[in-house]
């Protein structure tokens, strides 16, 4: 037999290793061998077989349990070591099949009970001869003999010639193992041979079965070969006589038969006689059965009559009940007075009418008894009470809203007078109101159109009334206000006006406005929130979260709100497209109510700008919190009337800004400025007010008016230095140093002002680098000319041929040397006393004197190494002496 590789050793061990490295404990490898994996389907396709492992594994069990037996599938990784790939139980193995198409019988298919999916052809094994496939097979017989007690169905290979294979070839199925000697030894084991024994005799007894069976049924014909026409002949006679037989025992029986039939004759006649009782007992049930049923029938309807009559009578009763109008009620309705006495009557008489009205609709109201005469005039007479009704309370309370406010407006004890502030109070007035709150709701449920006209009465009524009292405030609040009577003026070319308008104190200005905004916008939001429950609106709570009004409706006090109890915020009542429309409707009203109060905030809002622009901050800021307070839907006129409020300010503040810039910009037309300008140091007092007034979040409002002032400054000063060339970066190295000095603190909180702080520092260095440059141009010029033209010359000729060009010999060196160097304590000198010449800043000057003396060193150092390059060692003061020089200055 040729060597497989199922002798190999080192693929079982390696087998033995992948089986340990995927976590399998306590398993053996009985037998391995190298197959190939396909499908039918993609070996047509021209796909090719993969290189497959399999591994037949043995796990003992620890505790008196069977073994278990398993078939591992192992596939090589891309380092060609094995690695798990499939694992079968032997358990499900239920059949084998060899494949027919393979010519070569090489190619067997194993076929398991508990696949997930058994519409998947399972994978096809291909051995390498039939040596193998019968090798492994046999492997996979024995030990489910073995170890499950049971044998797979084969097909596809004949038992017999497998069990003959294995009967062959079990003395040469031997273990290879290697010596230390490098010589190979064939261990055959007992156990081996005794397991191949047993299912060789397990696989031929099923083929002996069947030819023992036939040769026991030929034993019992002895005869010779050829008699087949002998055998024939016998098997007739033999049917013959069993025929015979059966015919025998029918005769046998032929007496008992006689006796069977005549018991069935006798039955037969009882029977019949049975029927005919029978049908006559049914016949005489039945009419006995039509007559009860006579009798029932004729018993239920007398009874359904009588109760039928009965309920009749109690409906009638019911609707007679409804029908009936209550003497005091009609009283009521059409001529009652509508004091405050009587509003208890009128508003039961309301309910009682509201609930007749619905008694008679056809939710309520049975649909047969809707035309009914008695219930249409009924109904007609109704409608005429109900009409009556509304037309009587609409024109009483439009009359009574309008005496009320002119009773008050008449009355100057209401409102603000000279040297006292007076708050308006309208609890009296809610109060009186409140009397009728109840009787405007029934109203609604009549008639809802009636509540139009009362809306506008109320709304016209109250609108005077608010706007009196806002005026007489706004007024008296301006008058009582102590305020400088001249207004601040900021950046003025004079320096007197601007230090008075700075510092002045302008607080009780915004103060003031405060006061007006604290007084007005809780009344008006109170107004509101009273409108909309007072004339039933059906919206949500209107009391913005967190209002005094919001904690003394959640504790309980007498507000005029907590007591109407129109409206259940929570109600199911409301739907959210009848709620958006109920919103429109009140804007609209609340609009009418309280039109016309923004003038006096207006006024407000300039008297105060007129005093200190800058209060526009702080009233900005003002403005801001009382507008954040505001979310509820009742309040969308206050919150429209504090966006105005917010957006006068902003357009005032704005006005200011623009005459700040204006007023810089008039510096452009003064000739020959020297010096600081006078608007540096006034806008860092303006800017510290500016950042005193913030509130709230005023910061984009200061932000963007730092923007435009400071970019105004810049652009001014750079058209001033520009007007003379020569003292250009003088004026732009004071200013700038100004601006910084003046911002500093404020630049370091200040995010805004940071970043002109940062561009101001720029500018000034560019500008001390231009005027410094200047100076040691100015008075070394031949020197450093000399040097500009030698490193211009080194990007074109060599450096050796330098010294060989026109005007740049080391006699050329040597002039310009004695003539730029001989005198350099009176040189340096003299740009000491220039420079300080043109500064008229004492305190920019050290700096200054040290940022020329750096620069010129650096030149100067630049200049040596030139000279050393280029000319060798050419004698010239060194560095360090030019240090010493410099020091003595």
């Amino acid at each position: 037999m040729a060597k497989s590789s199922a002798d190999d050793a080192e693929l079982r061990r390696a087998c033995a290793a992948a089986v340990a490295a995927s976590g399998a404990r306590g398993e053996d490898v009985a037998f391995s061998i190298r197959v190939a994996k396909g499908r039918g389907i993609f070996e047509k396709l021209g796909r090719l077989a993969k290189p497959r492992v399999l591994a037949l594994t043995v796990k003992q069990s620890s505790r008196g349990e069977a073994n278990k037996a398993f078939l591992r599938v192992l596939k090589y990784s891309s380092g060609a070591v094995l690695e798990p790939a499939k694992l079968y139980k032997l358990k499900h193995l239920t059949k084998v099949e060899v494949i027919s198409n393979d010519p070569s019988g090489c190619t067997f298919v194993l076929g398991f009970d508990n696949l997930r999916s058994q519409s998947v052809a399972p994978p096809q094994w291909t051995m390498r001869n039939i040596d193998d496939r019968n090798r492994l097979l046999f492997c996979i017989l024995n030990m489910c003999k073995e170890i499950l007690s049971y044998l797979p169905k084969v097909v596809g290979i004949d038992i017999v010639e497998l069990a003959l294979w294995a009967k062959e070839n079990t003395l040469t199925i031997d273990n290879q193992v290697s010596t230390q000697d490098g010589q190979e030894t064939s261990v055959a084991t007992q156990t081996e041979r005794k397991v191949t024994v047993t299912v060789e005799n397990d696989l031929v007894s099923q083929a002996k079965e069947e030819e023992e069976d036939m040769e026991a049924l030929l034993d019992t014909y002895v005869m010779g070969i050829g008699e087949a026409d002998a055998f024939s002949e016998r098997l007739k006679q033999e049917l013959v006589a069993l025929e015979a037989a059966n015919v025998y025992q029918l005769l046998e029986s032929e007496p008992l038969i006689e006796e069977v039939l005549q018991g069935l004759d006798a039955a037969s006649a009882t029977v019949d006689d049975m029927d005919e009782w029978l049908r006559i007992f049914n016949l005489k049930l039945r009419h006995m059965r039509e007559d009860i049923a006579s009798i029932e029938s004729r018993n239920n309807g007398l009874e359904m009559q009588s109760v039928n009559n009965k309920g009749l009578m109690e409906e009638l009763d019911k609707l007679l009940e409804r029908l009936r109008i209550p003497q005091e009620f009609a009283a009521s309705l059409t001529g009652g007075s509508f004091e405050e006495s009587r509003m208890l009557k009128n508003v039961e008489a309301c309910e009682w009418l509201t609930g007749a009205i619905r008694s008679l609709e056809v939710p309520n109201l049975d649909p047969c008894y809707v035309n009914m005469r008695a219930v249409r005039e009924k109904k007609a007479e109704l409608e005429k009470l109900k009409t009556t009704f509304v037309r009587r309370a609409s024109e009483f309370l439009r009359n009574y809203f309008s005496s009320l406010v002119d009773f008050m407006i008449s009355d100057k004890s209401y409102f603000s007078q000279r040297g006292q502030l007076k708050r308006p109070d309208h609890a009296d007035l809610r109060y009186k109101c409140r009397t009728y709150a109840r009787l405007l709701q029934h109203l609604k449920s009549l008639d809802k159109s009636c509540l139009g006209p009362l809306r506008k009465a109320y709304c016209h009524s109250l609108n005077l009334l608010l706007r009196r009292e806002a005026r007489e405030f706004a007024n008296e609040l301006r008058a009582s206000t102590k305020a400088p009577k001249n207004p601040a003026v900021w950046l003025e070319g004079s320096g007197g006006s601007g230090h008075n308008g700075s510092s002045a104190d302008t607080s009780t200005v915004s103060d003031a406005y405060s006061k007006m905004l604290t007084i007005f916008i809780p009344l008006l939001v109170d107004e509101s929130s009273f409108f909309a429950h007072f004339m039933c609106f059906e919206v949500p709570a209107l009391v913005p979260a967190g209002s005094p009004n919001a904690n003394k409706s959640k504790s309980g006090g007498n507000d005029a709100d907590d007591d109407l109890g129109l409206m259940d915020p929570d109600g199911n009542d409301l739907k959210p497209d009848s709620t958006s429309a109920e919103l429109g409707t009140l804007n609209e009203a609340l609009q009418e109510l309280l039109d016309g109060i923004q003038e006096d905030f207006y006024a407000v809002v300039d008297w105060a700008y007129k005093i200190d622009p800058l209060r526009c901050i702080s009233m900005h800021g003002i403005t801001e919190r009382y507008l954040s307070g505001q979310k509820a839907d009742a309040a969308g006129f206050v919150r429209k009337l504090l966006d105005d409020l917010e957006s006068r300010i902003s357009v005032q503040f704005s006005r200011f800004i623009d005459e700040a810039c204006h007023q810089i910009e008039r510096n452009e037309r003064n000739v020959r400025q020297t010096g600081i300008l006078a608007y540096i140091p006034r806008f860092a007092v303006l800017a510290s007010r500016m950042e005193q007034y913030i509130q709230g979040q005023s910061r984009d409002l200061i932000d963007k008016a730092y923007t435009k002032l400071v970019s105004t400054m810049f652009a001014t000063l750079e058209k001033i230095a520009q007007s003379d060339p020569k003292t250009a970066d003088i004026v732009l190295i004071e200013n700038y140093a100004a601006f910084q000095n003046s911002l500093y603190d404020l630049a370091n909180v200040v995010p805004t002002l940071a970043k002109f702080y940062h561009q101001a520092s720029e500018s000034y260095e560019l500008a001390c680098t231009r005027h410094i440059s200047s100076l040691i141009y100015l008075q070394f010029e031949r020197l450093f000319q000399f040097n500009r033209k030698v490193e211009e010359l080194t990007y074109t000729i060599a450096a050796e041929e330098i010294p060989f060009q026109l005007g740049l010999s080391k006699t050329d060196l040597r002039r310009v040397l004695k003539s730029s160097l001989s005198g350099i304590d009176k040189s340096i000198g003299a740009m000491y006393r220039r420079l300080q010449k043109t500064l008229t800043s004492d305190e920019l000057f050290p700096s200054l004197w040290d940022k020329c003396k750096k620069e010129f060193l650096d030149k100067y150092e630049s200049f040596v190494q030139m000279v050393t390059r280029i000319y060798g060692n050419e004698p010239i003061m060194s560095v360090n002496e030019m240090k010493e020089v410099l020091a003595s200055f």
